[in-house]
């Protein structure tokens, strides 16, 4: 039977000439009238995504940037496998070629200069091919590159060059005009206080409005807009200082690294063939980094310098030596439903978590997978229909729970136990058993649950593929991450007991207790926050 196109190609013909009479149509609107179907505030992540998105379901959109230069920021940088699979779902894994991408196959951890590897974990559903030919050049073994070709990878790369090709590939939807100004306000109904848009000012000075049935406001994690629309406020305690080493020699290339010590975490990944970033995590009031003591540059070159590996101190200090530190605060900001008709509000400016996972665009991108499902034409023909937007961001709030509440309390929870301080843990001092409401005892618990962390991943198996696949973005289940912490609970309970001599076991028992209970408080807080509305 003939194709309809070979049968009647005045049909055909008719039907692409009224899609683009459309197509210019929309677009002269958004030009000239500055109205269209969608106004998106924010060309980072997800804005773009959200963008490209929504296009291609033959939605027109304005996105609004306030700067269309390549940013240049030390976070956003390292891409999950999760987060690489809905970029794929999305159609814009593209944007990952041309920018020296690096592939990550999972993370090394350094707990006092012992190492541990965890690699991403075999991921049979989804059938990629991962081998990266770690045998190149000699003949690998059948049944290991079986099992290699079904592992997921990352990527990692410098932030700036990824949202440039991002917002390239927006530019090029007939569907998108993309304006750079500042977004300063939202225009409101005066009667139902719908958002009908937003004002803008460009670099001039000169004023302008734009007009969407639907406004999304992904302005990042300094929102202007978040005092007026989000209920929470953003809680910071901790600074990320980065900087870029050239030619890094790391302990092992094409993982992240996590380095354990007397202080909190620091973080090591490539983000191009020669370029390495390193983030120190520096906690608010911390004694090394006073000024008295040399300011942050101090405490980088007398604590974190000896801390890390021997491969990458040299290339760390010529780093230092450059001079170019810059600094991110580290925010954990919960999620909330999204209520205000017209308006709805994505990302960082609504949703945040300590960046020491890397989750934050797996998080956006599958927030786009998710909402062009729940938006989509066939769900919600009309944007302008408030009452079916609303219905629909109160099941996105909730259907994101399995990937994003995950990625946001394991976030938490493993900065918790990593950026415990004090030395290595090994038993109890009487003291802290007496003091039960004593700096001194907080951290010998933390200290003994991030003991156990590392030595649950010195298990191999399941105690390293069940976290790790968590972290990708690719296990989606609460309870497996509930199930995995209380385990690491009870190991380092566990040593603890073993290592007591047998006089003071009734002393370690009140000491176990107290590990299980401050366990309790670092991850029940996160998870009832989840649970709200």
């Amino acid at each position: 039977m003939p194709l309809i196109l070979e049968s009647s190609p005045s049909t055909f013909c008719r039907a692409t000439t009224a899609a683009a009479t459309t197509a210019a149509a929309t677009a002269e609107r958004r030009q000239l009238h500055h109205d269209s179907d969608v106004v998106i505030v924010g060309a980072g992540i997800i804005g773009t995504a959200l963008a490209i998105a929504l296009a291609r379901q033959n939605r027109s959109v304005i996105l609004i940037e306030k700067n269309l230069s390549e940013p240049d920021r030390i976070v956003g940088e390292l891409l999950q496998p999760g987060g690489v699979q809905a970029l794929k779902k999305l159609g814009l894994e593209e944007c990952l070629e041309g920018i020296d991408a690096v592939r990550v196959k999972g993370y090394e951890v350094i707990y006092f200069g012992e190492h541990v590897e965890i690699p991403y974990p075999v991921n049979a559903a989804s059938g990629e091919r991962a081998w990266g030919g770690a045998f190149e050049g000699e003949k690998a073994p059948k049944e290991l590159i079986a099992k290699e070709m079904m592992r997921p990878e990352g990527r990692s790369f410098h932030h700036g060059r990824f949202i440039r090709q991002l917002r390239i590939a927006a530019m090029r939807e007939e569907n998108v005009s993309v304006v750079e100004a500042t977004a300063t306000s939202t225009i409101k109904s005066e009667y139902t206080g719908q958002v009908l848009g937003v004002g803008t000012e460009n670099k001039d000075g000169k004023k302008d409005v734009y007009f969407g049935l639907l406004t999304v406001l992904a302005d990042g994690y300094a929102s202007r807009f978040r005092k007026e629309y989000i209920p929470h406020a953003p809680v910071s305690k901790s600074k990320f200082y980065g900087l870029e080493l050239i030619d890094a020699d790391l302990p092992r290339p094409l993982h992240g690294h996590v380095v354990l010590g007397e202080g909190a975490p620091v973080l090591l990944y490539q983000i191009g063939s020669r370029e390495t970033r390193v983030l120190v995590d520096v906690p608010e009031g911390t004694p090394t980094a006073s000024i008295a003591n040399g300011g942050i540059k101090g405490h980088l070159k007398n604590v974190v310098l000896p801390s890390l590996p021997e491969c990458v101190q040299a290339s760390f200090e010529r780093a230092l030596e450059d001079g170019k530190l810059r600094s991110m605060p580290n925010s954990w900001l919960p999620p909330s439903t999204q209520q205000v008709p017209g308006m709805i509000m994505l990302g960082d400016a609504m949703n945040m978590r300590h960046p020491l996972t890397g989750g934050g665009m797996t998080v956006a991108f599958n927030d786009v997978v998710l909402l062009r499902e729940l938006l989509s034409p066939e769900h919600v023909p009309d944007l302008g229909d408030t009452a079916a937007v609303k219905r629909q961001m109160r099941s996105f709030h909730w259907m994101r729970k399995n990937l994003t509440g995950v990625i946001n309390i394991l976030a938490q929870a493993l900065y918790s136990l990593f950026a415990a301080n004090g030395k290595n843990y090994s038993s109890p001092p009487r003291s802290s058993l007496l003091c039960t409401q004593t700096n001194i005892r907080t951290d010998v618990q933390l200290k003994a649950l991030q003991q156990g962390c590392f030595r649950y991943f010195q298990q191999g198996g399941q105690c390293i593929d069940g976290p790790v696949g968590l972290l990708a973005g690719i296990i989606r289940q609460p309870l497996v991450l509930f199930y995995h912490f209380f385990a690491v609970a009870l190991l380092g309970i566990w040593l603890i007991v073993r290592d007591a001599p047998l006089l003071r076991l009734p002393l370690t028992f009140l000491s176990s207790l107290g590990i299980f209970w401050k366990a309790c408080v670092v991850i029940f807080p996160f998870i009832f926050s989840e649970m709200k509305r």
